[in-house]
């Protein structure tokens, strides 16, 4: 059944989910922040800033005005950065029709509370059905049509099996759960992680160090995610683990190159300018280290990052605390 969709965020992953959307027989409305940009994207058939390369489908309609985007629709695909996510909820009220489900594929933590984006969102739009939708995806990989598996969650499951045969195609695998906690903080958190094994590749250190960078990443993830109730099985999934490794280990990921910069002794302002497109996990690191001082949750690893990013240390003077901690058990915690 064709649904008539609004995508609000018009990058490079809310134009590789329009493209999907379109590939399944779906009618999309792409609404960006940029009038400029969108009047490009109608006149070209192309992003002219994002997968330059890759041609919109018919089906997809660039809108300028966010109020003829959203009118009439079935559903929302919210895409922006998450620093804009509150600001773009903000916007809807009084102009979304009643009662439609509210998806977003937004990674990231709430800039002014450091809470989970659904939280944010359930606040914002009372009635609405809400869903997430996270896992390993590099956005033009996506936008090419090249196989990909990512996870749906929310708590109506009827509606999230909808949503996700939506999206669900031979090249796009959707799987379903009911697990927005784990699902959004595997998704945040790695971006995190993703930086850190950047800075420790850019020092020069080896496979090794990666290879123990991500195992433990990992076990941090997890740690955090039992203190807010996230089910492990999701950070030892698609959305968790599946995502982490990614981001770690393929320089397509924008938070590994920040963090190679990083270790090659280049600034955050220089290494962002190089890479032109936001790097989630800057701001992330100082949200997730908060949370984790709140909760009282040990996090090493994340909180290096957080120091090195808000210059409180150096890459090699983090790297050398890491290393230098007591030993324990692998498990113990």
């Amino acid at each position: 059944m064709s649904r008539r969709y609004a995508v609000l965020g018009a990058g490079s992953w809310g134009t590789a989910l329009a493209l999907v959307l379109a590939r399944n027989g779906h009618d999309v409305r792409l609404w960006g922040h940029d009038p400029e940009a969108v009047r490009s994207m109608g006149v070209t058939g192309h992003n002219p800033r994002y997968l330059t390369d890759i041609p919109l489908a018919a089906a997809i309609q660039p809108r300028i005005d966010l109020a003829s985007a959203l009118e009439d629709i079935d559903a929302l695909l919210i895409a922006v950065p998450s620093h804009a996510f509150a600001e773009t909820l903000r916007q809807l009220p009084g102009q979304l029709p009643a009662g439609i489900p509210v998806l977003w594929a937004t990674k990231g933590l709430d800039a002014a509370s450091g809470g989970l984006l659904h939280e944010l969102a359930g606040q914002a739009l009372p009635g609405h059905p809400l869903a997430v939708l996270s896992g390993p995806t590099f956005a033009r990989e996506v936008a090419r049509g090249l196989p990909t598996a990512v996870v749906l969650a929310g708590h109506d499951r009827a509606i999230v099996q909808a949503l996700g045969h939506d999206f669900h195609d031979e090249r796009f695998r959707v799987y379903i759960s009911d697990d927005l906690v784990g699902v959004e903080l595997g998704g945040a958190v790695k971006n995190v992680l993703a930086i850190a094994t950047g800075i420790a590749d850019g020092l020069g250190f080896g496979a090794n160090a990666r290879a123990g960078l991500i195992t433990r990443g990992l076990a941090e993830v997890r740690r955090l995610g039992a203190s807010l109730g996230a089910e492990d099985r999701t950070l030892t999934g698609l959305a968790g683990m599946g995502d982490l490794i990614l981001t770690c280990t393929d320089d397509q990921s924008r938070n590994r190159r920040m963090g190679l910069a990083l270790g090659r002794g280049e600034s955050i302002a220089a290494a962002a300018e190089t890479i032109g497109e936001v790097v989630e996990g800057v701001r992330t690191a100082g949200e997730v280290g908060a949370l984790a001082r709140r909760l009282m949750v040990e996090l090493p690893i994340c909180q290096a990052v957080e120091a090195i990013v808000l210059g409180r240390e150096t890459p090699m003077a983090a790297a050398k605390n890491l290393m230098e901690r007591q030993p324990g058990a692998e498990f113990g915690d």
